[in-house]
């Protein structure tokens, strides 16, 4: 017996309920409308949607191995033919080892990446530095002749 004061189905009370629930905060017209397509399913009861969620996770975990989701599917599959097996499984040593070496290829790129940008990033900031520095009053580069003043770049304003 169901004694549901609102029934999980297409009815004029839960229309005007998804729709308000829609206009006033989103998730709860959503919530609304999950519970007009699948509340009868469930029946209100929390063994009902455990059942429920239980058969659909069985479902998925049956059809893994048909699909490729799971790393090592064609581990425990044997065509019956020993000779055949041995080489699937030459082929897919061979296939993890061209992958770890593409990976190891991959951390090697992302790291010459990073240190490029790095350089890029050093560059710029010592450019802005340099602009920096010639727009401040009372600053005389370093001359490059060799000329040491303890000054650290700084001219003497006395003058």
């Amino acid at each position: 017996m169901n004694t549901a004061i609102i029934k999980p189905q297409w009815s004029p009370l839960t229309i005007g309920l998804m729709v308000i629930g829609f206009i006033t905060f989103w998730p709860l017209g959503l919530a609304v409308l999950g519970y007009i397509l699948w509340g009868e399913k469930f029946g209100g009861s929390p063994e009902k949607a455990q059942r429920y969620f239980n058969q659909g996770k069985a479902w998925c975990t049956s059809n893994k191995g048909r699909h490729g989701f799971g790393a090592h599917r064609y581990a425990s599959n044997s065509s019956g033919n020993a000779a055949f097996d041995d080489y699937r499984a030459e082929q897919l040593r061979r296939l993890e080892e061209e992958r770890a070496r593409l990976d190891a290829e991959i951390d090697a790129f992302h790291e010459y990446m990073a240190n490029l940008n790095k350089a890029k990033d050093r560059e710029e900031f010592d450019r802005f530095m340099n602009e920096r520095r010639g727009s401040r009053q009372g600053y005389e580069p370093k001359p490059d002749n060799g000329d040491q003043n303890n000054n650290n770049g700084w001219g003497n304003n006395n003058s």
